[in-house]
């Protein structure tokens, strides 16, 4: 089974692209704590590439940035290539199955998914307006239960 559950904030904005056939997809790349610290009391990070395609590369393509909160599942693939100078190299990407947003709508300001609409404000006179006044009930002592 390939599975693999990451929780992580964003090291740079969301890269999105189209393929040649027109489907979306999202590049990122994720830094991960570990759980444990060095002998010298530094807590390592290590750093993950995720793609995430179609409407899932959408939605994170619209609402996530920057330093935003994650959780990934999905599963790791491996990819060798050739660099410009001829080496022959190995890359490890997470392809995201689900995404979940876990920075709080109010720490990303900017994003109007994220924006708390603004309490309306009073227009008029300036004198606050009275509470309804609460209305007496009739028990007459024959409630069902």
């Amino acid at each position: 089974m390939n599975k693999v559950f990451l929780i992580g904030n964003l090291t740079r904005d969301p890269d999105m692209s189209e393929t040649n056939s027109g489907i979306p997809m999202c590049r990122f790349s994720i830094a991960v704590n570990r759980s444990y610290s060095s002998s010298d009391g530094e807590r390592q990070t290590d750093f993950f590439n995720v793609t995430a395609w179609r409407g899932l590369a959408e939605n994170v393509g619209k609402y996530c940035k920057k330093g935003n909160k994650v959780a990934v599942s999905g599963s790791i693939q491996i990819r060798n290539y050739e660099d410009n100078q001829g080496n022959r190299r190995t890359a490890v990407d997470i392809v995201a199955q689900d995404i979940e947003f876990l920075t709080a709508r109010n720490q990303s300001a900017g994003d109007d998914f994220y924006d708390v609409p603004a309490a309306p404000k009073s227009v008029g006179t300036g004198t606050p307006k009275k509470k309804p006044a609460l209305e007496s009930f009739d028990d007459d002592g024959d409630i069902p239960f």
